[in-house]
């Protein structure tokens, strides 16, 4: 294997982390995280949510917070290295358990009962190499298709303790995401 190879499966490895991590701060509504994914200016934009990634993680806790849970699944990404620059294409898909009273109606509507809202689609990313680190500098969201679905039995509230997933310090993941947090 060549040293440029090498270097672009390093590369690739990477960023792989970037979007992962992106995929868990979201899941677990650790905003504090998203500082060290997105480049100081880079740029968001996906449906309703657009602006700088500020404004994203304002717009994002208003309507990730409110749900019962989310989980978002990630598939294969496809990479196109420039230098320093590398445009990716990763397919997701995310649940979202909504409930009654819904508070952000032009994202999910409020049906007056609690329903889960699935969304496929793709994360179509610049990342940038700056000072020996992939970030994201621009992320647009697209849909490829949405549903919603009647669910039972969403809430987890009455497990016992440590089998259902907190979005605190609680949760056993945090070890794992600790480079992260700063």
């Amino acid at each position: 294997m060549s040293l440029h190879s090498q270097v672009r499966l390093e590369d690739r490895a990477q960023i792989q982390d970037v979007i992962a991590a992106y995929a868990h701060a979201i899941d677990r509504r650790r905003w504090q995280m998203m500082e060290r994914l997105f480049h100081p200016d880079a740029k968001f934009s996906f449906g309703p949510v657009d602006g700088d990634w500020r404004d994203f993680v304002e717009q994002a806790k208003a309507i990730i917070d409110p749900c019962i849970a989310t989980q978002h699944q990630l598939g294969q990404v496809q990479f196109g290295f420039e230098n320093d620059t590398c445009h990716t294409e990763t397919y997701m898909t995310a649940m979202h358990t909504i409930p009654a009273g819904y508070p952000v109606p032009d994202v999910f509507p409020d049906k007056g009962k609690t329903y889960s809202a699935v969304i496929a689609g793709r994360y179509i990313d610049r990342f940038e190499k700056r000072a020996g680190l992939w970030r994201i500098a621009h992320r647009a969201g697209v849909y490829d298709w949405r549903e919603f679905r009647e669910v039972e039995g969403a809430d987890l509230s009455d497990f016992p303790e440590g089998m259902a997933g907190f979005h605190d310090d609680r949760d056993p993941s945090t070890p794992v995401v600790a480079r992260w947090r700063g």
